[in-house]
């Protein structure tokens, strides 16, 4: 049968009750697990009487908070499909998404409620809204107030194997963002690799600086801390406050992009400061650097652990690997160009390498497997493992390959399998560079570079400058913020790191940027088919 992720926080509300489920630390607010299934239930009831069903498709607007983590829950026991689209990829591919998956109900904060009334297109699909906070009256009642303190317990929806939970937006950092279609069953596998796998329970106090990974730790009976973030920006993200609720609430586990800890680490090191209490740290969303990776290491206690696990939206977690193992054994290959090593696939999990092609892939028969050691395209298959796009068959036509009964999901990432099993990535497929016969890998390439004690980052990109079709792979390098010495010397000495290797010997432009554009969610991704536009036109003006 599968299981409604609803039906866990029904479980540990009656086996925790009155144990504290969650923390908001901006305002101290705290909901222990029965309150938190409560205001659920109550929620539930409200939206229900309005008229809410299982057939209808919620866009969910709301900031991290009590009150998402409840409504969410709410919806997910009323049945219906929970829309979530990060708003800060932009109005314009916000309002395309909307446009697309058609919502019927529409639940936001104030704010967004006006920005609906401004763009009142994409929005004409929604029967009912729902205001979350005072709008003064502009948008009616506010919800939190009008749902009842005290009702019975809502009945949860049992849903079907193909029913549909949510419509979770990709970043869109190789093209505009997709909605990838989660049925029920793919949130209980999640929640059973982050139970089994990462041993989240009870004992924990979770600070997640992504808003949808609170719902996985309070179904677990984990303590759930909201940060003080704005999580659509999380390079910007105060370390000050971060680390004060980490170290008021005693957090014992915390997951975020390695744009957060890279600020958090820096900090805790320029000030002394270590985080005692935190014993398990998960960085994803993008390669997370050896230096990095040692940074935090340094302000834990001797026994945490650190993963850095491995997937996308469309199959997440897949592959996972400790912090230790990568500083003693796979770093020093990485900053050779070997790639960054990702580990190896989690249980349940069948990850393969395949000849690189940039068509669908109909069967799998078709598929031409690669042997340890060559890089080629990376394809999953497993219970956590997405079906399809919403309303978007030839993207799902792209990434899926039939296998009989089942089928494989195309990352979109390039990499290879080591004598040992683990899976190493070098850079997403659509932004490997072909110059002259030749294929350049991001990773591999971006890592020679990268050496240099004044590059932040680098970015290996493809320029057509000439007007023919001939592309020619530029490498920017994006120096530290506090860099202050010439960018001519600077170009000069990076250009003889990269002269020094066979990956990069033949690469003859280098240019300083910066600032990168970087996706939202975790502002680490780097935008490349922008930063080739730019180089480009750099290229074609010096001509």
């Amino acid at each position: 049968m599968v299981v409604n992720i609803a039906e866990t926080l029904n479980e540990v509300a009656e086996e925790f009750g009155d144990r504290t489920g969650l923390i908001e630390a901006k305002s101290g607010k705290t909901m222990s697990f029965r309150e938190l299934n409560s205001r659920s239930d109550s929620y539930a009831t409200y939206l229900a009487a309005k008229g809410v069903t299982s057939a209808d498709r919620v866009m969910l607007m709301v900031t991290p908070s009590a009150d998402f983590i409840c409504l969410t829950f709410a919806l997910f026991k009323i049945g219906v499909t929970i829309i979530l689209i990060d708003p800060g990829m932009g109005y314009k591919n916000l309002l395309k998404c909307i446009e697309g998956v058609k919502p019927s109900v529409f639940i936001g904060i104030p704010k967004a409620r006006l920005f609906a009334a401004f763009f009142p297109g994409p929005f004409e699909s929604v029967k009912y809204r729902f205001c979350c906070g005072n709008s003064f009256g502009l948008f009616g009642k506010d919800i939190r107030t009008a749902i009842q303190a005290e009702v019975e317990p809502y009945p949860v929806y049992r849903p079907s194997a193909d029913d549909l939970a949510a419509i979770i937006f990709t970043t869109g950092s190789t093209g505009p963002p997709k909605g990838v279609r989660y049925e029920h069953s793919i949130f209980a596998a999640q929640l059973d690799r982050i139970r089994n796998y990462y041993g989240i329970d009870e004992k924990h106090t979770d600070q997640p600086a992504f808003p949808l990974f609170a719902l996985f730790s309070t179904a677990l009976g984990a303590c759930a801390v909201i940060p003080d973030m704005d999580p659509t920006k999380p390079a910007q993200v105060d370390p000050e406050k971060f680390i004060s609720s980490i170290k008021k609430y005693g957090v014992s586990y915390s997951f975020g992009s390695p744009a957060i800890w890279n600020v958090v680490s820096r900090y805790c090191i320029e000030n002394g400061i270590r985080l005692d209490s935190l014993k398990k740290v998960l960085m994803a969303g993008a390669p997370v650097p050896g230096e990095l990776l040692e940074r935090v290491t340094r302000i834990l206690p001797g026994d945490a652990r650190i993963f850095t696990p491995y997937g996308a939206t469309e199959s997440l977690p897949i592959v996972s690997m400790e912090g230790r193992e990568i500083l003693e054994e796979t770093w020093p290959h990485s900053r050779v160009g070997k790639g960054t090593c990702v580990g190896r696939p989690l249980p349940g999990i069948d990850i393969r390498v395949i000849m690189i092609d940039d068509s669908p892939i109909e069967n799998i028969d078709r598929a031409e497997f690669l042997p340890a050691g060559e890089i080629g395209e990376i394809i999953v298959k497993g219970d956590v493992v997405t079906r399809a796009y919403e309303n978007n068959e030839k993207e799902t036509q792209h990434a899926k390959v039939k296998d009989g009964d089942s089928f494989w999901h195309r990352m979109g990432d390039t990499g290879y399998f080591d004598e040992l099993g683990r899976l190493w990535f070098c850079g997403r497929k659509a932004h490997r560079v072909i110059s002259d016969g030749v294929t350049f890998f991001t990773i591999p390439c971006e890592a020679i570079v990268n050496e240099h004690k004044d590059v932040f980052r680098s970015a290996l990109v493809g320029a057509k400058y000439s007007g023919g079709e001939r592309v020619q792979p530029v490498l920017i390098i994006e120096p530290h913020k506090d860099f202050s010495g010439s960018e001519a010397q600077l170009l000069a000495e990076v250009k003889e790191l990269a002269a020094a290797s066979h990956l990069t010997s033949s690469i003859t432009e280098f240019m300083v940027h910066r600032k990168f554009p970087v996706d939202i969610r975790h502002n680490a991704k780097i935008f490349r088919e922008q930063l080739a536009l730019w180089a480009t036109e750099k290229l074609r003006a010096e001509r």
